[in-house]
């Protein structure tokens, strides 16, 4: 097998797989697409965030329904949404004076089940 040479900037590692190497490398995103999915990630590393998110996967709800059913000040559940609107994972709808709040698409949706179901599995 030919040595190939590969840039190790952070590694102390000599390549024993170019061609696996060279695979993966030209499938991995671009730095900044993985520094924004690792910032969506942290967004997801609340547990206020996370009951409230459970509480929109099952109904959409206005801040005040949310506080009350949290245990939380509308205040504390505002901040929150701000910060998840702003990151496209809820979405609002105006009904006169109330806004109601939901999960902004399906991914979202699978996002917390997916997780929920992986954390129940490894409880069995």
């Amino acid at each position: 097998m030919a040595k190939t040479e590969h840039s190790a900037s952070s590694a102390d590692c000599q390549v024993l797989h170019p061609d696996i190497v060279d695979y993966v490398r030209k499938r991995l995103p671009e730095s900044h697409i993985s520094l924004n999915l690792a910032n969506l990630f942290k967004l997801f590393a609340d547990q206020t965030r996370i009951r409230l998110l459970q509480c929109l996967l099952t109904h959409e709800m206005c801040v005040c329904d949310i506080a009350v059913t949290l245990g939380v000040t509308k205040s504390a559940v505002s901040h929150h949404l701000h910060a998840l609107k702003l990151s496209n994972i809820v979405r609002f709808r105006r009904e006169g004076q109330v806004i109601f709040y939901s999960l902004a698409d399906e991914h979202v949706e699978k996002i917390v089940s997916i997780g929920l179901e992986h954390l129940l599995e490894s409880e069995e």
